[in-house]
């Protein structure tokens, strides 16, 4: 795992440029970066721990029985969490993402979930508060995390067939439990269901029709990711990646789609529709169609760490702001400070490049979240 952190200077924002005057976060003036992308959308994973090993985000050769996983110590705790959350509000964090590893993992998530539903935004809305998970104990989960305030779900799930979608979590994990989990949440009444496949080219990319079929007419919106090269472990090779596009066109072969507008801007989704009128997918092809122009996401670390970019080889410590006695106004100039100095374009680079593999070094998606 690459974990290259810079520590932040209060007077020196990132670290690179002084940070933005005090009297300029009083004004509640909005933060932009070098390519004008607003701050919005906050991720923060609160666990590096997973139960399943997917290869394309946790291989079994790495994250083994001697991985060095963060202790508990290490961890921001819920109070730290929900502190840096309520300054990123009031920078116009407008969005927030609980993520791991596994976040149903973290004990006591439902307490976190509570406290995050009480901020406010700049125009005092609550967050939009969301959370993505393998969906492996949903089930039981799930009510708790409804009744805490909890506004969305993402359920992580590759595959129908069984042997399919075992060869993907690589534990041996049944798909049947995770579709028991979706049907709880539906159950409880959670808006905006959505379930991700990533897709990997001669793994699981037979299964694109019948997960199609499976959730057309359901409610719950299906979204198609393309395998992509986070992290430094996930043995990405382009050969392995199958174009959106041609995921839309195997499922319009068999349920006709039309193409329908984002819903707000920077979605990082695609919209498709069903011409029958049963519902919608997504598309998310960060390789093959980069949006990186519209990004308005930042990533917390599990231990605090703010990173820029899905694909980043360096973070930012906050957690030894948190942890010194910095105010909250010292924490908030350094974070409008670190935000206005990110030029951060990684899949352009990429894209403009388009290299077969990749050997560079990044920071691992268990790390940061997804």
């Amino acid at each position: 795992m690459v974990k290259k952190v810079i520590p932040i200077r209060i007077d020196e924002g990132r670290g690179r440029k002084p940070s933005i005057p005090n009297e300029l976060f009083a004004a509640n003036a909005p933060i932009q970066d070098t390519r004008t992308r607003s701050l919005r959308d906050l991720r923060i994973s609160v666990t590096d721990r997973c139960n399943f090993r997917c290869t394309y985000c946790m291989p079994k050769e790495v994250f083994d029985k001697n991985y060095p996983y963060l202790s508990h110590q290490e961890l921001l705790s819920f109070e730290e969490i929900a502190r840096l959350s309520t300054i990123f509000a009031s920078l116009g964090v407008e969005k927030i993402r609980l993520t791991g590893g596994e976040p149903l993992l973290r004990k006591n998530l439902e307490i976190l979930v509570e406290m995050l539903a009480k901020i406010r935004t700049t125009d005092g809305k609550p967050l939009d508060l969301t959370l993505t998970t393998n969906g492996s104990i949903l089930h039981k989960k799930a009510a708790l995390l409804k009744a805490a305030g909890l506004d969305r779900i993402t359920v992580s799930l590759d595959g129908l067939n069984d042997n399919v979608f075992k060869k993907m979590n690589d534990v041996d994990f049944p798909v049947t439990d995770v579709l028991t989990g979706i049907a709880t949440a539906q159950e409880l009444g959670f808006k905006d269901l959505k379930v991700n496949m990533v897709v990997k080219k001669g793994t699981n990319d037979q299964e694109i029709v019948a997960m199609a079929s499976h959730f057309k007419g359901s409610g719950v919106t299906l979204r198609f990711i393309e395998f992509m090269d986070v992290g430094s472990s996930n043995g990405w090779d382009m050969a392995q990646v199958l174009p959106s596009k041609e995921v839309i066109s195997r499922i319009h072969e068999v349920f006709p789609l039309e193409v329908i507008e984002a819903n707000y801007p920077g979605e990082v989704a695609q919209r498709w529709r069903y011409v029958d009128g049963s519902g919608e997918i997504g598309v998310i092809s960060s390789v093959t169609q980069t949006f990186c122009h519209e990004c308005t996401r930042a990533r917390i670390s599990t231990d605090g760490q703010l990173y820029l970019c899905l694909f980043a080889n360096e973070g930012f410590d906050f957690k030894t702001l948190l942890r010194s006695g910095k105010s909250d106004l010292e924490i908030a100039n350094a974070i409008m400070g670190t935000w206005a100095g990110r030029d951060d374009h990684y899949s352009e680079i990429r894209g403009a490049n388009m290299p077969t593999s990749t050997s560079s070094r990044k920071v691992e998606m268990s790390y940061i979240g997804g």
